[in-house]
């Protein structure tokens, strides 16, 4: 995606930088997936098949206003791993999808690892997938 992404009718500017380093691996790992498409909602990139499953860039309830999480990545884990992933101070609870069960993981807090960013992407990807696009996630 290049260009602006702000359009005179948008509700929401961008909160995003498209030369973002830790966002080009966010959207290479989760593009790889069965049926990924991108599309930019209330000015983060947002990851979907029909529903989204991952977002770029998150915020906390009562600080809308702070880049704290600029750069993170938002996804829905299974909700067993929820408390475990919670202690770690590189995860939060963001405004408007914690409530669903999803969390953020700060890429912003040291190097970032993407093995493990990657299978968060992929646990949130089978949380939210039709069942074919994950049996086909299987298959590959």
């Amino acid at each position: 995606m290049t260009g602006p992404h702000y359009h005179p009718f948008m509700a929401h500017p961008p909160r995003f930088n498209d030369d973002d380093p830790l966002l080009a691996e966010v959207r290479r790992i989760c593009l790889a997936f069965p049926e990924a498409a991108e599309k930019i909602s209330h000015g983060h990139p947002n990851f979907f098949t029909r529903k989204v499953f991952a977002v770029y860039g998150g915020l906390v309830k009562g600080d809308h206003a702070a880049d704290t999480y600029a750069r993170s990545m938002l996804f829905l884990p299974d909700a067993e791993e929820r408390p475990a992933l919670l202690e770690d101070e590189r995860f939060f609870v963001p405004a408007y999808f914690g409530p669903s069960g999803w969390l953020g993981i700060n890429l912003a807090l040291g190097e970032p690892d993407w093995a493990e960013v990657a299978e968060l992407a992929d646990m949130s990807y089978r949380n939210t997938a039709a069942a074919r696009l994950v049996k086909e996630l299987d298959t590959r």
